[in-house]
């Protein structure tokens, strides 16, 4: 019997996906306050990431980034539906208080 570990592993992303992101980003209409905030997030993870002496810092970034990218069109297609979400339900109601 070998033993399974409990996590499934993740693979790292690509070398060139923070790049690949940032082209994605400059062609998106909200490039104007994304890019900023995605060079700030960048920043931060490399800074982390020469103090700890790991890539997992960079990993997280593109991953969240990638999934905000890809996410995206959802949402625009949701605000132009022209859906009413003006009751603003706390997220807090739906999922909990966090601990």
């Amino acid at each position: 019997m070998s033993a399974q570990p409990e996590y499934v592993s993740v693979p790292p992303p690509p070398p060139a996906a923070a790049a690949q992101l940032l082209a994605r980003i400059r062609a998106d209409h909200r490039a104007q306050r994304w890019e900023p905030a995605f060079e700030r997030d960048w920043a931060k993870a490399l800074e982390d990431s020469r103090h700890s002496y790991t890539l997992t810092p960079l990993h997280d970034v593109v991953r969240v980034w990638r999934s905000r990218l890809d996410s995206a069109p959802a949402v625009d297609a949701f605000i132009a539906s022209g859906m009413d979400d003006s009751d603003h339900i706390a997220l807090e109601d739906v999922i909990g208080a966090r601990p």
